[in-house]
């Protein structure tokens, strides 16, 4: 069952100014949280604080960049002297990358890295202390189905994913006797204009894998859920239901088509699997 928190609860949501962040961090202050949006550069916050204002929510901006120490720590610094404690960290901070294996230079790598692995980590060195000194909280890592499987021209992001669940796995385990929970939101597509800002390895076309990058991407586009990307607001309520249902599991997948890949993935064995996926996708060699 979902309990709804008290109305003072206070949520942190980092990666707020757009797609699921801003989607999470509306929908937790619609449903009486308090909460605190956190944002690269306030100055993109514009929708954010708009509906913000026009709604009357109590939702503050804070500026909150993942991959830097000293803002991960003057922001949480911040709500901690604005709010005195926080009950939920949503970590949704994430960039994406499409390309081959070989052709991901070192300087995206680690930006990916420093984005989806680093960042997470950062946040939940940050307020863990503050969780144990409570005796509660829940920390909501968004993931990804790529978190699960990962695909071709996908790798290195699939490797972020698979980073940040590999982490939310053993924190699970190291914090539950503190009263913290930790759960993994894995979204599939969804319709938040994640794709459009994502890295590309092979910009100009130019590579030996761009004609093969451009035909597993058309075929996987016509997978159940991706040729109509979901509302975002499905990932808010499956985000806020996580930090809410003391009953919820470690992962949820959200989404036609990344459902149908975590029960497929979960039923099959590797060489089953990949025939399958090949099939679907008539992507044979």
């Amino acid at each position: 069952m979902c309990v709804r928190p008290p109305v003072m609860a206070v949520a942190l949501v980092t990666g707020a100014s757009r797609g699921l962040g801003l989607a999470t961090a509306l929908h937790f202050a619609r449903m009486g949280g308090r909460v605190v949006a956190g944002v690269r550069d306030p100055a993109g916050a514009d929708a954010l604080l708009r509906v913000s204002a026009e709604e009357g929510l109590a939702l503050d901006v804070a500026a909150l960049d993942v991959t830097d120490p000293t803002s991960v720590d003057t922001a949480v610094a911040g709500l901690l002297e604005r709010h005195g404690g926080l009950d939920v960290l949503v970590n949704n901070a994430g960039l994406g990358l499409a390309g081959a294996i070989e052709e991901t230079g070192d300087d995206d790598a680690r930006l990916l890295f420093e984005t989806n692995v680093l960042g997470p980590l950062r946040l939940c060195r940050a307020v863990l202390p503050i969780m144990r000194g409570q005796g509660r909280g829940v920390i909501v890592n968004v993931s990804s189905i790529a978190g699960r499987v990962a695909a071709p021209f996908g790798g290195v992001y699939s490797a972020t994913k698979f980073a940040l669940e590999a982490m939310s796995e053993a924190l699970h385990y190291e914090v539950g006797c503190f009263g913290i929970r930790v759960a993994i939101i894995e979204p599939g597509a969804f319709a938040t204009g994640f794709h459009d800002s994502r890295l590309v390895a092979d910009p100009d076309d130019v590579s030996a894998y761009a004609g093969r990058r451009r035909r597993w991407e058309a075929a996987a586009a016509g997978l159940p859920g991706r040729d109509r990307p979901g509302d975002p607001a499905a990932v808010a309520a499956a985000v806020y239901e996580a930090a809410t249902n003391e009953d919820h599991p470690l992962r949820r997948p959200v989404g036609t088509d990344a459902e149908l890949i975590a029960q497929l993935r979960h039923d099959l064995d590797d060489a089953s699997f990949e025939h399958t996926v090949r099939s679907a996708l008539d992507f044979w060699d």
